[in-house]
């Protein structure tokens, strides 16, 4: 997952390898033979004989696409404490605001929940609810919580109304979550060296 959003930008380049192009993957795999002793966090959190706790972080940036003006959805899923699914892919359509650019990938996040809850509960296992989905932009929880649509979301709104019903049914929580907390910002743009380290040590650890 650390290092999702560099795979997801060079993959457009397959067709296309620039040296510039060619110096990132260079990169990344250097990234990668340096980081060799380091794999994914598989430490739960929760008591096995307890609901099993799913939380999930989502987030957007907005019209990152310097051509295309699209913008890049991410989500993180963790199924006690353990991250099991994660994305970074760009939107399919551009979006009109930085709130609509994260609503889309507030909704991404919620299929991936629900198809992870569906499969839990088709193994008997009890999950606790609602889900926690954590995301730092205000304007995408208000419309979660919101029936009403207006001009400017009605497209928007169509497309996810789905996450509403879930809202109401109690399955899904939408809670805000400052950005430097956001752990699939990792997912969405390039960050500095010290959030890139702050979310990474969540996601990944040394083998012992």
């Amino acid at each position: 997952p650390d290092i999702a959003n560099p795979v997801r930008k060079l993959s457009k380049c397959c067709d296309g390898c620039t040296e510039a192009s060619f110096k990132e993957v260079l990169r990344v795999i250097k990234y990668v033979l340096d980081t060799r002793e380091m794999g994914l966090k598989m430490e739960p959190t929760s008591h096995q004989d307890g609901p099993w706790e799913l939380v999930c972080y989502s987030d957007s940036d907005y019209a990152g696409d310097p051509v295309t003006r699209r913008s890049v959805s991410g989500y993180i899923l963790y199924v006690r404490g353990v991250p099991i699914a994660w994305r970074s892919k760009a939107q399919r359509s551009v979006t009109l605001s930085s709130t609509e650019a994260e609503w889309i990938a507030l909704s991404e996040a919620v299929k991936e929940i629900i198809f992870v809850l569906q499969l839990l509960e088709s193994l008997n296992i009890n999950v606790e609810l609602p889900i926690v989905v954590r995301v730092d932009n205000v304007g995408a929880i208000f419309m979660s919580r919101n029936k009403t649509t207006t001009s400017w979301t009605k497209h928007v709104n169509i497309r996810t109304k789905y996450v509403n019903e879930y809202c109401e049914d109690g399955k899904i929580k939408i809670i805000f979550v400052k950005s430097a907390d956001n752990d699939s910002d990792i997912c969405t743009k390039n960050l500095g060296g010290d959030l890139f380290d702050k979310h990474t040590k969540k996601l990944i650890k040394k083998y012992e």
